[in-house]
Formats: structure tokens, C-alpha cells, sequence
């Protein structure tokens, strides 16, 4: 069973996305034992709490410099000895320390099929925002493994959504989430899980 940890910016959808894959036996090698927000407020944190999972917040704006920064944030994932760290909205740069020593065990969620509407500034709405203003009739979400680019790792899932008449970013947003986010990272995990297991690694 693969210790996972998720880094959440927000509310946490995809965090609630992969809880109730638990539940519901679509994760079955796999278990969430850590929540770790950069953000005091993020619904995230409550989410995680009401699961009984362990949760903290390491926020940059707490500490004296980033490099004091990542080092706490390497320390707590380091702590909780994870197997599997998940980016599930999380609108920090991983230090490239942790990518380093977490090499092929970090994953990300982004809301597009890459490399379309991702990199710097491509974020949360922003996203939906670009592939409207570009008039794309398809877009949809991409689960990749995190390497030192930026959106640049290795793609692992990939799900399309159509784009409707009328969409604005928030209603896109809504469906790609629904349709393509909550059901690509939960798969992933539970492949890379699954795979980990049958080659006896994990707990």
C-alpha cells in the first residue's frame, strides 16, 4: 500500500476526488496519509481533517527566505515517508531538491492536454480563460510526471472534453474537473500504485 501525500493550494476537489476513489475501490494499492497546503485557509486542510488525515500548513510567507522554505517543505515530506507525493492544485514550485530525490514519484494535474495552455501563468481559470480566447473545440486534462520544466514531465493520462457554445471559463472548468480531472488522477495513482506493488515496492 503506497503512503501518498497530496499538495494543495484551494479548495481541494481533487483531493476529494481521490478520497472517494478510496472509498469506493477504484484506489485499492494506495492510501492518503498526508494533506500539506501552502495556504492556511485552503478548504484543503478541512477536507483532510474531516478524513482524519494529518495535515499542516507550510507556507513560504513563514519562513525567511524560499531556500528556508523548501527546506521544511523536503523535511515534512520527507517525515511522513511518502511514497507518492500528488500536485492537486498546488501553485508552488517544487523545489528541484525534492524532484531530485522524489525522481518518477511526483505527480501533477493540469487542466489542459498539454502542451496546450500550460507553463508559466497557466493556472486554475487562467487556463480555461486561454483555451476560449484561442477558440479550441477540445481541451481536457493531463496527468504527467513532474521533472524540473515547468508542465514539461512525461504524460501519463490524458482525457479530452468538448468545449460547448456559451461556455465561460467557469462552466469549462466545471467540466473538465467532472469529466476528465477526477477521473485521470485517481486512475493514475492507483496505476502507478498498482505497478508498485506487484514489483514489492511500498509498504
Amino acid at each position: 500500500m503506497l503512503r501518498v501525500g497530496v499538495l494543495v493550494s484551494g479548495g481541494g476537489t481533487n483531493l476529494q476526488a481521490i478520497l472517494d476513489a478510496e472509498k469506493s475501490g477504484v484506489i485499492r494499492h494506495a492510501k492518503v496519509v498526508y494533506v500539506l497546503s501552502n495556504n492556511a485557509a485552503a478548504y484543503a486542510l478541512q477536507r483532510a481533517a474531516a478524513a482524519g488525515i494529518a495535515n499542516e500548513c507550510i507556507s513560504p510567507a513563514d519562513f525567511p527566505d524560499r531556500e528556508a522554505f523548501h527546506r521544511a517543505l523536503l523535511e515534512a515530506v520527507e517525515r511522513e515517508k511518502l511514497d507518492l507525493i500528488v500536485l492537486a492544485g498546488y501553485l508552488v514550485k517544487i523545489p528541484d531538491e525534492m524532484i531530485r530525490r522524489y525522481r518518477g514519484r511526483i505527480l501533477n494535474i493540469h487542466p489542459s492536454l498539454i502542451p496546450s495552455f500550460c507553463g508559466k501563468g497557466a493556472y486554475g481559470l487562467k487556463v480555461h480563460e486561454q483555451a476560449l480566447r484561442r477558440g479550441v473545440k477540445v481541451t481536457g486534462a493531463t496527468v504527467h510526471l513532474v521533472d524540473e520544466g515547468l508542465d514539461e514531465g512525461p504524460i501519463l493520462l490524458q482525457k479530452a472534453v468538448e468545449v460547448k457554445p456559451g461556455d465561460t471559463p467557469e462552466t469549462l472548468q466545471r467540466r473538465v474537473m467532472e469529466e476528465a480531472e477526477w477521473i485521470l488522477l485517481p486512475r493514475a495513482i492507483e496505476e502507478m500504485a498498482r505497478e508498485a506493488s506487484e514489483r514489492g515496492d511500498g509498504a
